[in-house]
């Protein structure tokens, strides 16, 4: 099981901007330690930690913080008007587009997704595969 995800930022106040747009539309508290962002999913009293937690951290070497080639992390939402209404939302808070919402060919028929990049170059993909909306044949 995959305990947690970190991306590398330079500036944590536009990385806050724009991850605080939509990772708390889908459920993700954010908590602050020595300057870095930690944003993860309620716990209930007495409950394990429920994980992937999301970190955003400048690099500990101290170098600038580069976005890895190939390297994604992915968001589900709820529905299709969820992503879009969260791609523009990261969009507004300082992201850019990596590809509209909306269907693709390569995937499944109901895998409806967003792909942006943080101010930083990380890529993110918010996605939804509710099988109860319409699907991309129909």
């Amino acid at each position: 099981m995959i305990a947690y995800v970190t991306v590398g930022v330079d500036d944590i106040k536009r990385a806050e901007r724009f991850y605080s747009a939509f990772l708390p539309s889908l459920g993700y508290g954010l908590e602050t330690y020595h300057g870095d962002l930690s944003y993860a999913l309620p716990v209930a009293p007495g409950q394990s930690p429920v994980q992937p937690e999301f970190y955003v951290k400048a690099p500990f070497d101290g170098q600038g913080a580069s976005a890895g080639n190939g390297a994604m992390v992915a968001f589900e939402a709820g529905s299709q008007s969820e992503v879009r209404a969260l791609h523009a939302a990261a969009l507004a808070a300082g992201g850019s587009d990596e590809g509209q919402p909306g269907f693709r060919a390569s995937y499944g028929a109901h895998f409806y997704v967003s792909y942006l990049r943080d101010p930083q170059g990380n890529k993110i993909a918010l996605f939804s595969s509710n099988p109860n909306e319409p699907g991309r044949d129909g």
